[in-house]
């Protein structure tokens, strides 16, 4: 069945304004999203942040009459807001969304793959992976790097800490790439949840363990951790995080913009001799070693 959208640009203040007033028309849906280019980065927790500019669109049954609910908006708030109407195609949605996800490879010899994709490469490392509720499917620059610098270690025999560890895609893929053990660890039950069903797709959960941060056992000690989060966190966690890693163990952060790089690196080098940073996109990596 196709569907009217309707679409109205106005600013931050505005949006949860028109977003009930949208519902209050019937709207089976009310949306918010970036009208220019400008992220949103680390809302407090229960935050909703919005974008200065934003536009609001709701989404009505095909046979609703647009010009109404238009009119009432342009006498409402003149001509503080653009507002259009468009008609929304009818088309298989599920299949649309997993157009958008081919396999991925990361480093020399590591794929993620969709479950629905061939493998390219049944030799490589192949990650069967996903996308779901928790962040990380190796698409995101952050994620991308992780991958990528997992990739370039030799992790056989080396316990494995994914902080932050999301969808488990981070953990799942040490695993993967020979790491007899791994620890995932995550404030979300959710993030643990999507990491154990990602673990046993991949036939690895045997030998990952998950836990939230209050019931991780506090001697815990990795020849390798990775955490990739935000800077904030980062910053708040640093001593938690450098006394996760045994002396001469690996590590590498992620989830930060390339403008808090030197921020990030200063707190770290306290415990950890660093590598140079790895940029992508505004993201950076920052990785060392523990002294």
């Amino acid at each position: 069945m196709p569907w009217i959208q309707i679409k109205i640009g106005t600013v931050s203040k505005k949006a949860k304004k028109i977003s009930g007033m949208l519902s209050g028309f019937g709207a089976a849906s009310v949306t918010y999203t970036d009208t220019e280019d400008a992220p949103v980065y680390e809302p407090l927790p229960g935050e909703t942040k919005l974008w200065e500019n934003t536009t609001v669109t709701g989404l009505f049954e095909a046979d609703t009459d647009p010009e109404p609910i238009i009119k009432f908006f342009k006498d409402h708030f003149h001509d503080e807001i653009t507002c259009r109407a468009e008609q929304l195609e009818d088309k298989d949605w599920v299949r649309e969304w997993m157009n958008q996800f081919h396999p991925l490879k990361c480093g020399e010899k590591l794929w993620i793959c969709p479950s629905w994709c061939e493998i390219p490469d049944p030799d490589a490392v192949n990650v069967m992976l996903d996308p779901g509720l928790a962040f990380g499917t190796g698409t995101h620059p952050t994620t991308f790097m992780c991958l990528n610098w997992l990739d370039s270690l030799h992790l056989e025999n080396k316990k494995v800490i994914d902080f932050g560890c999301g969808s488990g895609i981070l953990a799942v893929s040490a695993l993967k790439l020979g790491a007899p053990e791994a620890v995932g660890i995550d404030i979300d039950p959710q993030a643990l949840t999507a990491s154990k069903d990602n673990a046993e797709r991949n036939g690895v959960a045997e030998r990952l363990s998950l836990y939230l941060p209050e019931d991780t056992p506090q001697e815990i000690k990795a020849d390798v951790l990775v955490a990739n989060i935000l800077a904030g966190p980062l910053r708040e966690l640093a001593p938690t995080i450098a006394g996760m890693v045994a002396p001469g163990g690996s590590f590498a952060l992620s989830g930060i913009i390339a403008s808090q790089c030197p921020e990030i690196q200063e707190i770290y080098s306290q415990w950890f001799k660093l590598n140079e940073p790895v940029f992508r996109e505004e993201w950076c990596l920052v990785s060392g070693i523990r002294k």
